[in-house]
């Protein structure tokens, strides 16, 4: 099973993020695009993993104890840069306390065998990724000048920093993703409560 941990967001963010894509979608048409419906802030990518693996995976989350967190979703950007873009994202702001889930998270996990991430935690929502391209958030070797977010690139600037919304995250989730033909399909396995 292939599986993540993630925060949901909030409907009427998903509704006014899917008019945004509708609007800028046209400006990068080589582009892969994903889907308003499955757009999550990832905490923790854990791979594939055995099913039976899932019972102790969700035993080591129920043992993560925080509060709600505040969330806004606002501005736009480039991973690695923005002379060599292979994903577009929007932001995503919020205190000390995401990152320290997402650490949380990740420690609890490791005593699982679950390696731990390399970088420091990024929340972001990708919107888009440069066909053929990894999707990977840092620089790698080969990446130069693309031209597949040109035009949006030029578009985005024209206008102001987009705003999403601000939300309350009230419970973080084990997800299974499954890939397929029309794109990734996420599970909800587990929730847990952020109190």
């Amino acid at each position: 099973m292939r599986l993540f941990v993630a925060l949901d967001i909030g409907n009427g963010i998903r509704e006014h993020i899917a008019r945004f894509l509708d609007g800028v979608h046209g400006f990068a048409p080589d582009a892969r695009w994903v889907r308003a419906e499955s757009l999550h802030v990832t905490l923790k990518f854990i791979g594939e993993r055995p099913e039976e693996a899932v019972r102790e995976i969700k035993t080591a989350l129920q043992g993560i104890e925080m509060s709600a967190i505040t969330i806004n979703i606002r501005g736009y950007g480039f991973f690695p840069t923005a002379r060599a873009p292979r994903v577009f994202w929007i932001g995503v702001e919020a205190g000390a306390e995401l990152g320290a889930l997402a650490a949380s998270v990740d420690e609890k996990l490791s005593q699982l065998k679950i390696p731990k991430e390399e970088h420091a935690y990024n929340a972001h929502l990708t919107l888009a990724r440069a066909a053929g391209g990894s999707g990977a958030l840092r620089w790698r070797k080969g990446d130069g000048p693309n031209r597949v977010f040109q035009r949006l690139q030029e578009k985005m600037q024209a206008l102001p920093t987009p705003e999403f919304g601000t939300m309350a995250a009230r419970e973080f989730f084990l997800y299974q993703s499954q890939l397929g033909r029309g794109g990734s399909k996420y599970t909800k396995l587990a929730a847990f409560p952020l109190r």
